[in-house]
């Protein structure tokens, strides 16, 4: 139901005047997945928060100091926390950029919920989720993406994890994707997704960050950086490849004002009437001052016509004109009466 209190937007206030990256990173453990998340704090972007649902935020530098991150003792914190940086009394604490590490701890935790819910329900211990049930439960995870990714408005960053090879197409083929990331939509939500893997190259081992989907002109899929990459260095790459012309630090100025004002008519407002002009209504129309004095004892009670009010002058007025068109509908009335005596 439409609040008719609630303002309305201008819909072109909403034309971007901001840069941003959304990004998703995939890994297994231990490629660094953590520490590129932290490199966001350096990208001059503004003060990081970390949703942390596997709590290893603690073993990263500048904790605390340099970026805040949030521990998820429980899973069903995650929207309320998020709800909290994003509109609550967070919004106090200016964060500039946002992270989740990692989406698949959060995702499979959720879907054990309601594998377990099915299983109690079912009575059996071998129960699957129906494909119906599965986007149900999909839809509402995905509240959470949407939230992080889209209302906070800035450069956020999910961590995944790679299942183990072969493992997503068993999946595919045997229970329908149930864990892998494209079954929990996350895809759909950043602009790019990057897979780190350690490699062997030049006979050393590094660190791989290769562009697996794109929706973003600047990355191409296979698109690679190689090393101490972080954060900026994605950003530095979107900057010289788009020439964009919006900043990522603050949003450009705007003269389009973000609600549209109501317009109320137009009202003609009447000059007010005065004395000397009630008086001289009244002698062109063959009444005289004395009548006005009169007029004002009889029905306002005042004497000095010049201490009348301007709706007591209007109410004379009023008054006058009724007498005006009452004795002028009576001269017509009489000289019609006089052109038929004449006629007969």
């Amino acid at each position: 139901m439409k609040n008719p209190n609630k303002p309305k937007i201008n819909p072109l206030s909403r034309i971007p005047r901001q840069q941003r990256l959304i990004m998703a990173i995939r890994g297994g453990a231990g490629v660094g997945k953590s520490h590129f998340i932290r490199s966001m704090s350096e990208a001059g972007l503004g003060k990081l928060c970390i949703f942390d649902i596997e709590r290893k935020a603690r073993l990263l530098r500048g904790v605390g100091a340099t970026f805040d991150a949030l521990e998820i003792e429980e899973t069903d914190e995650l929207p309320e926390f998020i709800e909290w940086a994003i509109n609550g009394e967070g919004q106090e604490q200016n964060y500039g950029c946002f992270a989740l590490d990692s989406w698949a701890a959060y995702f499979s935790a959720k879907h054990s919920e309601m594998l377990e819910a099915v299983r109690e329900k079912t009575g059996d211990p071998l129960a699957q989720p129906s494909a119906e049930e599965l986007a149900a439960d999909q839809m509402i995870l995905q509240n959470v993406l949407r939230k992080l990714c889209f209302e906070s408005g800035k450069c956020v960053v999910i961590a995944d994890q790679i299942p183990a090879k072969g493992k997503e197409s068993k999946e595919d083929n045997e229970i329908g994707r149930v864990l892998p990331m494209t079954a929990s939509g996350l895809e759909y939500f950043v602009d790019v997704m990057v897979e780190i893997s350690l490699q062997e190259r030049d006979g050393e081992i590094t660190r791989v960050f290769q562009i697996i989907k794109s929706n973003s002109p600047a990355f191409e899929v296979g698109f690679e950086m190689v090393g101490n990459v972080t954060f900026k260095d994605f950003l530095d790459h979107m900057r010289g490849e788009q020439a964009l012309e919006l900043a990522f630090e603050k949003p450009a100025k705007s003269e389009v004002p973000e609600f549209i004002e109501e317009k109320k008519p137009l009202t003609l407002v009447q000059n007010e009437m005065t004395v000397d002009d009630l008086i001289k209504k009244a002698e062109d129309n063959g009444f005289k001052r004395a009548d006005i004095v009169t007029g004002a004892k009889i029905y306002h009670n005042q004497p000095n016509i010049y201490h009348l009010t301007a709706e007591q002058i209007a109410d004379l007025d009023q008054r006058m004109s009724a007498r005006i068109e009452k004795t002028k509908a009576a001269q017509t009335a009489e000289t019609k009466t006089d052109s038929k005596k004449k006629a007969a």
